[in-house]
């Protein structure tokens, strides 16, 4: 990841079980990645799925250049196998109506109710068994033989494509993705297997975090690389809802906005982003639909509108159907109370010849949790921060690029101060107060293989630093821009 209303109005409805506006952010539990090389076969007689998306957008104007978002789908699928790939035989439909109507869909449309962008598909029969895999088709930017979606909302640029705000509509280069889907692997199907039963119906949410999937090139052009999660979800759970206040005031944080993310750790215990929004003019946000039994942290940042920054506020361990009620943001204080900002660059090379990659970049702290543990979290970047870049040309290297390489340079807008945390437990969570001493950070990098549906690259293919340029602890403070070490990946393709 609100597309398509009311024709789905009373479908929907039964999806309700959550609570207000979804958010694409961060599961907080353990993500099971429910791989293994082999099939999960079916169990025998047939059950059905209903397939529903959601994509609570968080760079949209004015916090980013976006208007609209228009994808367009031709087919959802769905496979037991989870090493399936792209020609395999076995993959069931998921929306079959899509192969003779195509949705375009405006990710960054208003929803049809407070949780689901729209409905996909509904009560779809398929064999029942244990679903690894789900893939997304989208119509190729010529329209391949059709179906045409109608109508079309990208006016000449193909069927995929971005309006940027002042009203300019720019096509969304999808390459190979239009043919093979937009994959969605085991590791990114949230709380495992989507189990499909005999005579059970499944509620399959996809969501599209439309945000992290947008790469603007050197040369003006927008190409998708997709971040996508799925998962089962319940008709009787309930999401994950507050409200973002000033600790003094009590009031919505004036002038500005908080930008929420829900976050779960991944396979080396930190904790990443899996859905990411705006909280309202009234500091209200609400993640839905989540799978059930999951527990997420939530992380909040915000800046006011006079430039004031705050300290992130984490809760750690919140469970789905969970009201955090107010969650008190702490002000910067200080001579400047502004955020700091991270400005470095990445590079990649083949190691005998020059390397484009995309790359995702991230600010994480590491926090003391419950029993006086401590992982790292991902601290959503602010403001006009470039976390997703291409790295495709060797224009503005800096004099320490290795030999051979691409570059491309990253902005993170990040707290200039540790970090506010509360544990939930026993339904109550309270915060502690920001520890006071050096604000830390380390920047990671992911490289993928550009056009590629998200398919890793480069050896190895994350790369992290918790050191400035002169090699000394990465600190925040606010102010010039500070330079971390440079992130030079190799073995790339």
């Amino acid at each position: 990841m609100r597309r398509f209303r009311r024709n789905y109005f009373k479908n929907v409805m039964r999806f309700f079980w959550i609570g207000s506006l979804l958010a694409l952010v961060g599961l907080a539990a353990v993500l099971v990645s429910c791989g293994g090389s082999g099939s999960s076969m079916s169990t025998g007689g047939m059950g059905t799925i209903s397939v529903s998306m959601t994509d609570p957008p968080s760079c949209a104007f004015p916090n980013g250049s976006f208007q609209h978002v228009y994808i367009t789908i031709r087919s959802v699928q769905a496979h037991t196998s989870a090493t399936a790939d792209d020609n395999s035989a076995g993959w069931q439909e998921l929306a079959p109506q899509l192969n003779s109507q195509p949705m375009q869909i405006d990710l960054f449309a208003a929803g049809s109710n407070t949780c689901l962008l729209t409905m996909l598909g509904l009560s779809t029969p398929l064999p029942a068994g244990n679903y690894q895999q789900i893939r997304l088709l989208l119509v190729p930017s010529s329209g391949g033989s059709g179906p045409f979606a109608a109508p079309n909302n990208c006016n000449g640029q193909g069927f995929n494509c971005v309006v940027l705000h002042d009203g300019s509509i720019h096509e969304l280069d999808l390459s190979s993705q239009a043919n093979t889907g937009l994959k969605i692997p085991p590791g990114q199907v949230v709380g495992g297997p989507i189990s499909v039963g005999a005579g059970q119906n499944v509620d399959l949410n996809i969501d599209f975090n439309a945000c992290a999937s947008i790469i603007q090139e050197g040369n003006g052009q927008f190409r998708l690389k997709p971040v996508l999660t799925a998962g089962q979800v319940s008709s009787h759970s309930t999401g994950i809802s507050g409200q973002v206040v000033d600790a003094t005031s009590k009031l919505p944080i004036a002038g500005g906005s908080a930008l929420v993310a829900l976050e779960n750790q991944d396979s080396s215990g930190a904790d990443t982003i899996l859905m990411q929004a705006q909280a309202d003019s009234a500091g209200h946000f609400t993640f839905c639909p989540l799978p059930a039994g999951a527990t997420f942290d939530v992380v909040v940042v915000a800046i006011s509108g006079a430039g004031v920054a705050y300290n992130a506020t984490i809760a750690v361990g919140v469970p789905g159907g969970t009201n955090l009620g107010t969650i008190p943001m702490i002000a910067e204080t200080g001579p400047t109370p502004g955020a700091a900002t991270f400005q470095g660059f990445v590079t990649a090379t083949t190691g005998s010849a020059t390397a484009t990659i995309d790359a995702l970049v991230s600010a994480l702290q590491t926090v003391t949790v419950s029993g006086g543990a401590t992982h790292s979290v991902t601290i959503p970047a602010e403001g006009l921060s470039t976390s997703n870049i291409s790295v495709d040309s060797t224009t503005n290297c800096p004099v320490s690029a290795p030999s051979l390489t691409n570059c491309a340079q990253y902005t993170l807008i990040e707290p200039a101060s540790n970090p506010s945390v509360g544990i939930f437990a026993s339904g109550t969570i309270s915060y502690s107060v920001p520890v006071v001493g050096d604000v830390l950070y380390t920047i990671l990098a992911n490289a993928f293989v550009p056009l590629s549906g998200g398919t890793l690259d480069c050896t190895p293919s994350s790369k992290s630093t918790n050191q400035d340029s002169s090699l000394n602890p990465l600190k925040a403070t606010p102010g010039p821009p500070i330079t971390p070490k440079q992130l030079d990946f190799t073995g790339c393709s």
